[in-house]
């Protein structure tokens, strides 16, 4: 058995989680923690495995089932869950002076989508001061909007705040955040710190020494590739997605709103939909092709580095980008004139096929769990929520067309596997398993072979 000083960083990390998930499971059976009767083992493990994945899939209503102790457990595993429990390695490998080799420190960093360059201590320092800034003002928001019409709007305003910038999408209101979807105040502070939460670390970092230069009047820095990359992609999306959900609802669920709350709704969707779990729309109600474009949007996810699952924007960007340059004869793939590392597009490449991997054979084992052998005619409305649920799990996003709780006892383990894996990453999982070397440096003799 490996000693913990020879652990990996990546063991470091899935470990680390699996600790957290395991103390909240208990948390969560305690009799103070629920309202009626404690909740069950399985009910336990998957909130607590969907609050530090910072998922938001449910079996339970967070509002009436838990107390406030309940729902203090809960708050606070979210909020371990979207800093990441590897920081707080971080944290103790720098505080307790541990020796850290290049090789190791460029991995821990790796594994959290950080820059090797960034010091240890100062990228704790700043992440936890700028999110506690940021969700303080985000519950302020809320608490203004809320404080005269729900109850307990302190800490409701709180919960709520930390749930969007954590990209959690877990609500104290039984129908999420339906009865909002008219409130232009709620939904842009709640798509506000959705998106912030979505950015990752090193672009909010950018973005706001780019204002603070702005605001001196001074030069501003250049962005990194990594900053215009995601603030391009994710604009892309936010825009795609929003006229997508608009051409697809706006005469179906949302023909009885009015065009305002037509628009809010549509945006409010496309925001949460590659992030976080809130819902302004019932997915069960909604068009086959709303599932498909939101399933498309959370398997994209959000930024390297947030609080965001998904392959990343990034990933996605260079995907596209790759795809351009070999279909104009290029070998390597350019964006904004800059070349992308080869290891780089193999890294984006493993990641996007492993998920792809996941996805089918996680559905395959639901389908499985869940239909048996249903005839797949009058099983293919059940197959795609099923596939939605999946999809929501790998991406650690939330959304469900509410199937979550109907699910058998092996089918709520499965979707727990699928939280976790989305959250730690599946090249990190991969990584976490192997071999922390590979044996011998050797190329086999070169053979071609046919494709397309």
């Amino acid at each position: 058995m490996r000693s913990a000083d020879k652990l990996s960083p990546a063991a470091l990390l899935v470990g680390s989680f699996a600790a957290a998930i395991l103390v909240g499971t208990v948390l969560l059976m305690l009799p103070m923690a629920s309202t009626g009767k404690p909740l069950t083992a399985l009910e336990a493990l998957f909130m607590s495995t969907s609050a530090v994945c910072v998922t938001g899939l449910t079996v339970i209503d967070p509002g009436t089932r838990l107390t406030e102790f309940g729902q203090v457990v809960l708050l606070l595993l979210v909020q371990g869950g979207g800093l990441g429990i590897m920081t707080f390695a971080l944290f103790v490998a720098v505080v307790v002076g541990r020796g850290m080799s290049m090789r190791d420190r460029a991995a821990v960093l790796d594994s959290i989508h950080h820059s090797q360059t960034h010091e240890l201590r100062r990228l704790l320092r700043h992440v936890l001061r700028f999110t506690l800034i940021v969700e303080g003002v985000g519950a302020l928001a809320l608490w203004f909007a809320w404080r005269d019409r729900v109850p307990d709007a302190g800490f409701s305003a709180v919960f709520h705040a930390v749930s969007a910038y954590c990209n959690a999408g877990f609500s104290l209101f039984s129908d999420n955040l339906v009865r909002f979807r008219g409130d232009l105040w709620v939904n842009l502070v709640i798509t506000g710190l959705v998106i912030v939460g979505g950015l990752g670390f090193l672009v909010t970092f950018e973005l706001r020494d780019w204002v603070f230069d702005r605001l001196r009047r001074r030069q501003p820095h250049a962005f990194s590739l990594q900053a215009r990359l995601v603030l391009a992609t994710t604009a892309g999306l936010l825009a795609g997605g929003t006229l997508a959900f608009g051409v697809l609802e706006w005469n179906n669920e949302l023909k009885d709103l009015s065009a305002g709350e037509k628009a809010l709704a549509v945006w409010f969707q496309s925001a949460a939909a590659r992030t976080a779990g809130f819902n302004t729309i019932a997915f069960d109600q909604a068009a086959a092709g709303t599932l498909l474009v939101t399933m498309a949007l959370m398997f994209v996810g959000g930024a390297p580095g947030s609080t965001a699952g998904g392959i990343k924007v990034t990933t996605f960007a260079l995907l596209l980008a790759l795809v351009r340059s070999r279909s104009r004869g290029r070998r390597r793939a350019h964006v904004f004139e800059r070349s992308v590392p080869e290891a780089t597009m193999d890294r984006a490449l493993t990641l996007t096929l492993l998920s792809v991997t996941l996805v089918l054979f996680a559905t395959l084992a639901l389908v499985v769990t869940e239909l048996g052998n249903e005839p797949a005619l009058t099983a293919n409305t059940r197959f795609l929520a099923l596939l939605f649920e999946v999809v929501s799990a790998l991406g650690t996003v939330g959304l469900s067309t509410g199937v979550t709780a109907g699910l058998s006892g092996p089918g709520q383990v499965l979707v727990v596997l699928m939280m976790f894996a989305g959250r730690v990453g599946p090249l990190t999982l991969s990584l976490a398993v192997a071999s922390r070397r590979e044996k011998g440096h050797f190329r086999y003799a070169e053979e071609n072979v046919m494709v397309g």
